[in-house]
């Protein structure tokens, strides 16, 4: 047990090193999911520290009175709540399991292209995704993440990226909404080759209007996958259809928010093993029940429409649990009369604390 505990702590210490602007560390998968999570970080979970990064960090540090430095230390992880801790490598996870270890779990097993959600929540999904990991890694398949796992997943290659071999370059003009990340994803080169093509520091603010050069047209292009929750203008969006629809139906917004984001983080096109879909996760039997019973009319089947669906089913069941969320939500979980017959389920109780314990960091 001891060999085990320091082997995971010595990883953790190695991911935790402070990474070069621009660098991918693992580690920073994490933070940048607690940043979203707080709404102030809309871009790729690349575990790339960039400047959008850095914006989010000091913006999430002038809020709470810390002191602004742009760099993450125990302070501020501790002020980011449940999805601050704990550190990837310090503990074993299995399902229910929730924070930031986690959440670069669940952007190493996406790298190696095990299509997972990347909320910091250990479910379903990702249990699945990291039992595969392990029958194809020749581990023990017991679905618990611990440090022969972890060190599989540093240690494996993701699929390898064929060398990329160009004849010529041409010139890109940077526009509103582009990032390095994902200018170089689209040339098919990594993030440090094409800082090193336009001598440009990373970790500087990308202008618009600047002129990169960009490999020409490549004989081979293949670009690694990277976990990416949401579009910027589709999280943006999902966070106004839940404050709006939460003031309509009379719900806590930060109740609101916190549900979806343990549901999808914010994504609408996540659709589970079970057919529950989008931000929300509804059911298409859920949906019907809301149209017909609960709402009288259709709804479209948007972003938006899934919100106003999700949050008057949720309104449904606060009222008929008497205003208490923590069995409004173990219904929404487990499913109303199942509640009501045999109560809460141990699983239940794991993912209704996790809800209560973000709603008090959204």
């Amino acid at each position: 047990m001891r060999v085990r505990i320091v082997l995971a702590c010595a990883l953790a210490a190695g991911l935790a090193a402070a990474a070069p602007a621009g660098a991918l560390n693992p580690q920073q998968a994490g933070l940048q999911v607690a940043l979203r999570a707080q709404g102030l970080y809309l871009g790729p979970i690349d575990a790339i520290v960039g400047p959008r990064t850095v914006a989010a960090i000091r913006a999430f540090q002038r809020t709470q009175g810390l002191t602004v430095t742009g760099t993450v230390n125990a302070r501020t992880r501790r002020a980011l709540g449940p999805l601050g801790r704990h550190l990837f490598g310090t503990r074993e996870l299995g399902r229910g399991s929730f924070g930031w270890d986690v959440a670069v779990l669940q952007f190493l097993l996406d790298r190696h292209g095990l299509k997972v959600p990347v909320n910091g929540y250990l479910d379903g999904p990702t249990l699945r995704g990291l039992r595969r990991f392990q029958r194809t890694s020749r581990l023990a398949v017991d679905g618990v993440g611990g440090p022969r796992t972890f060190a599989a997943l540093r240690r494996a290659r993701t699929r390898a990226r064929p060398r990329v071999v160009t004849t010529a370059t041409h010139v890109y003009v940077v526009k509103p909404g582009d990032s390095l990340t994902s200018i170089a994803r689209g040339a098919g080169i990594s993030l440090t080759a094409l800082a090193r093509l336009n001598h440009f520091d990373p970790s500087r603010v990308l202008l618009i209007g600047r002129r990169l050069r960009i490999p020409g047209r490549p004989t081979v292009v293949k670009t690694v996958r990277t976990a990416e929750v949401t579009e910027p203008t589709s999280a943006t969006t999902v966070r106004a259809s839940l404050d709006r629809w939460a003031e309509h139906y009379g719900i806590d917004r930060s109740l609101a928010h916190a549900l979806a984001w343990m549901e999808s983080g914010y994504n609408n096109t996540v659709v589970s093993p079970v057919g529950a879909q989008g931000v929300m996760q509804l059911l298409p039997s859920t949906w019907d029940y809301v149209e017909t019973v609960l709402i009288g009319h259709t709804v479209r089947h948007t972003a938006d429409g899934n919100v106003h669906v999700g949050l008057a089913y949720l309104h449904h069941l606060l009222a008929v649990f008497h205003g208490n969320e923590s069995l409004a939500l173990a219904a929404w979980y487990q499913g109303e009369r199942s509640v009501r017959e045999a109560g809460p389920l141990r699983v239940t109780n794991t993912f209704v604390a996790n809800v209560l314990a973000l709603q008090r960091r959204m």
